[in-house]
């Protein structure tokens, strides 16, 4: 209940701030969240989402949201021609929030990635596989799969709408190796929660 709330109102609020700004390159992606969303519910149904991987799923949809639309303080480093969180230089030229968000959000979905498979590969005794190098090798590389699903869905708000905030070839490259990095992290702390919780 609180999860769906939560959701809903930053969802209406981004819907609104983005109208009023004529701002359709966050309408065009709050059409996407939508629809992932019911995706979402849909694998939730089938496979019980832990509420940590839906809490860090919306908790990304909002970071999302904020960087498109929160404006950045004046003096603050940005890059690019739009002063908003997404172009912020957390180290002046080193690391943007965007990638940040990157990582953090693909992370995430290689979190969850492993929930749907360890529930997939449970035995009729309901014990559920190690997470093996194996294993998360595949998780991480679903989840980079669905970073660079990403990375189509901005190449098509590029075409699509005549000023967006997406950025080069560079910065899809960037995005993508920031996918990576969230992946990986995300495969060491699922191999070392499994650890302490046999030790």
């Amino acid at each position: 209940m609180a999860l769906g709330l939560f959701t809903s109102a930053y969802l209406a609020i981004s819907a609104i701030v983005s109208s009023l700004r004529g701002n359709g390159e966050f309408v065009f992606y709050i059409v996407v969240m939508l629809i992932l969303i019911g995706a979402i519910l849909h694998v939730h149904r089938r496979v019980a989402l832990t509420g940590g991987i839906l809490w860090g799923l919306t908790i990304w949809g909002l970071l999302h949201m904020a960087g498109g639309l929160v404006p950045l303080p004046e003096g603050v480093p940005f890059n690019g021609d739009q002063r908003v969180l997404y172009s912020w230089w957390l180290i002046p030229n080193r690391l943007k929030y965007d990638q940040v968000v990157h990582a953090y959000g693909f992370g995430i979905t290689t979190w969850m990635c492993w929930h749907i498979l360890r529930t997939a590969l449970r035995d009729p005794s309901g014990v559920h596989p190690r997470p093996t190098f194996g294993l998360l090798v595949l998780c991480g590389a679903a989840g980079m799969g669905f970073g660079a699903l990403n990375e189509v869905i901005e190449f098509f708000a590029t075409l699509s709408l005549p000023n967006t905030n997406v950025g080069g070839y560079e910065n899809t490259g960037w995005d993508l190796v920031s996918n990576l990095v969230g992946c990986v992290i995300a495969g060491v702390v699922i191999r070392a929660a499994a650890r302490c919780a046999r030790d």
